[in-house]
C-alpha cells in the first residue's frame, strides 16, 4: 500500500512545475537533510517568496 502511494505522489509531483520541498525531495531521490544543506549553500535553484516555505521548479531540478 504505501508503495502505490509513493508512486501516486511521484505521478502527481511529475505533473506540477513547481514543486514543494517534500515533492522535490520525493521526485529527486534526496534526503530531506541533504536537501537542506543544498540549498543552505545555495547549491541548488530554489525560491522562498514568503521567506519561510521552499519550492523548486521542476526544469531546474532535471538539469
Amino acid at each position: 500500500m504505501e508503495q502505490r502511494l509513493n508512486r501516486i505522489e511521484q505521478l502527481l509531483a511529475g505533473q506540477k512545475n513547481v514543486l514543494t520541498f517534500d515533492e522535490a525531495c520525493t521526485y529527486t531521490g534526496i534526503s530531506r537533510t541533504y536537501m537542506y544543506k543544498l540549498t543552505c549553500g545555495s547549491r541548488i535553484p530554489h525560491y522562498k517568496p514568503n521567506g519561510k516555505n521552499i519550492y523548486f521548479d521542476r526544469a531546474e531540478l532535471e538539469r
